[in-house]
């Protein structure tokens, strides 16, 4: 049965990217025979990329993405200012935008259902106030206490804890993630949902079309409303050539009624608890959060939920979100002793790029030591000199990456910014025994981030993402020891073991030009 729908659904994935390609290639085609035919075509081309390198020179886009742009256009000017107007002004990417926005800002008020404790916070982390600020002032996303937060530094305990949460929901069941895989992982969550589904509990599954893209049939949401659950697919992969496919939903969100929460780098499939082995040993990261704190989860998934539905029904989905509001006494006043926790969402619609302001917040007030893993480390200009001046400064910043890559382009391209970073006083550590997917940042004791967010253009800027931000938490010290303790299992990267040969340099000086591209 597994073979029947996999030969479907490779017929079904290769018949949409042949459409894709010969769309691309049409598009070619029609430039170069028109400008052979009507020479004056070419001048009008050439005129519009000069015209939207000026535009691109002054508009308000991240540098990198500027340069990236400005050396295509350089190198193909025939093609490059057409192709930068298809991407940035399409219908379907305007309309998507549009409809994020509005779902977003409906949504704000909400997370203020619970109230907030940031006073009482700033009080205790006095240094944290402008990021706590920040978060709640600017985006909404409000400083909670009364809410336990314990941290998992592998998948199998991760998966140990969800099962036993699953069990007890009596309400709802939200799930969201970027990867679905049939196996001993999912199936056993699948048990659980199809159970509590038949005893009235709503449960509602996501996922990401690409994360999934060879990974489960074409069907599946059909399948799973056959088992009384609800679910569809985020941003499905269409025939038509549409920029905003690149925008994936890369959040991973577990809430279970409202009361308790779930997120990390963790998806569901076998690599991630290692029962298979993809890339050597699989270590990742999760927190869940059990209190008042699960709700600004409950509503992002709320808010994606939403999204979806609107985009492939092309109308505005009616969404009621209060009624999943569970009830909490009021937040305590006074020290709190379980720390405060901020979730958040990121989302490449609004142009706020959350994901990196927090990273920025907590590198840039770092006293004493930044703590990072990441699988990929693709960055901006602006982390770059942030995380060097912070090692100027006498902060000790260390960074664990993979030794072994899932993506080789990708892999070469992160080892390109060790040299500038090493010669920075900045430490690289490579995870030896296998691939490391934890995405987490701990500093001075008392903040850590886990989340889904890794240190690349793509997560930072294109992705749908999310994470928590905890201040004094038993888990921000699990985040700590965690990272010392995967320490031994890595190699540092000294300046002379990154130089490479000529090939690779050039290589590695090509790619990190194009990555906000890629």
């Amino acid at each position: 049965m597994k073979q029947k729908w996999i030969k479907k659904l490779i017929r079904q994935r290769f018949a949409a990217i042949l459409i894709l390609v010969f769309q691309v290639a049409f598009f070619f085609w029609f430039v170069i025979s028109g400008t052979r035919y009507f020479p004056y075509l070419a001048v009008v081309l050439f005129g519009l990329s000069f015209l939207v390198l000026l535009h691109i020179a002054s508009s308000r886009i991240k540098g990198a993405f500027k340069l990236a742009w400005t050396y295509l256009i350089c190198v193909v000017p025939l093609f490059g200012g057409i192709v930068y107007l298809i991407a940035t002004f399409q219908s379907p990417v305007r309309r998507f935008r549009k409809t994020s926005i509005r779902i977003t800002d409906a949504a704000r008020t909400l997370y203020m259902l619970h109230g907030s404790s940031r006073a009482q916070a700033a009080k205790d982390y006095p240094h944290r106030e402008t990021q706590m600020r920040y978060m709640e002032q600017r985006l909404g996303f409000p400083v909670y206490t009364d809410t336990e937060a314990e941290y998992y530094p592998w998948g199998m305990p991760f998966f140990k804890a969800l099962l036993a949460e699953l069990e007890t929901a009596e309400k709802y069941i939200f799930l969201e993630f970027f990867i679905v895989q049939e196996g001993v992982m999912w199936n056993s969550i699948l048990d659980i949902l199809t159970k509590k589904a038949a005893q009235g509990v709503e449960v509602r599954v996501m996922y990401d079309d690409i994360g999934c893209f060879m990974l489960l049939p074409s069907d599946y949401c059909a399948e799973l409303a056959r088992r009384g659950i609800q679910a569809q697919l985020f941003n499905p992969l269409k025939t038509a050539v549409a920029v905003n496919l690149n925008n994936r939903d890369h959040r991973k969100i577990v809430s279970i009624d409202g009361r308790t929460a779930f997120t990390g780098g963790i998806n569901l499939a076998d690599e991630y608890i290692n029962l298979i082995e993809k890339h050597g040993v699989w270590k990742d990261a999760g927190v869940k959060l059990t209190g008042s704190a699960a709700w600004s989860l409950t509503l992002l998934f709320l808010e994606m939920w939403e999204l979806g539905k609107s985009m492939a029904a092309k109308t505005p989905a009616a969404v009621s979100r209060e009624q999943f509001l569970p009830f909490f006494p009021q937040q305590a006043q006074g020290k709190s002793k379980s720390g405060y926790a901020i979730p958040y969402g990121d989302s490449p619609m609004d142009d706020e790029n959350t994901g990196e302001h927090v990273y920025m917040q907590l590198i840039t007030v770092a006293k004493n030591y930044i703590y990072i893993t990441t699988p990929y480390l693709i960055l901006d200009d602006s982390v770059i000199s942030a995380l060097i001046l912070a090692a100027k400064s006498g902060v000790d910043v260390r960074i664990i990456t993979p030794h072994i890559a899932d993506k080789w382009f990708v892999h070469v391209t992160t080892r390109s910014f060790y040299r500038e970073l090493i010669a920075g006083g900045i430490k690289i550590y490579e995870f030896t025994d296998g691939f490391i997917h934890a995405k987490t940042l701990v500093s001075d004791d008392d903040a850590a981030v886990v989340g889904t967010t890794n240190f690349d253009f793509r997560s930072l800027y294109l992705h749908f993402e999310c994470g928590v931000i905890l201040y004094g938490t038993p888990a921000a010290a699990a985040v700590k020891k965690d990272f010392l303790d995967t320490v031994p299992q890595c190699i540092q990267i000294t300046e002379q073991a990154c130089r490479g040969n000529v090939f690779i340099r050039t290589l590695q000086s090509v790619l990190r030009l194009f990555a906000p591209l890629m």
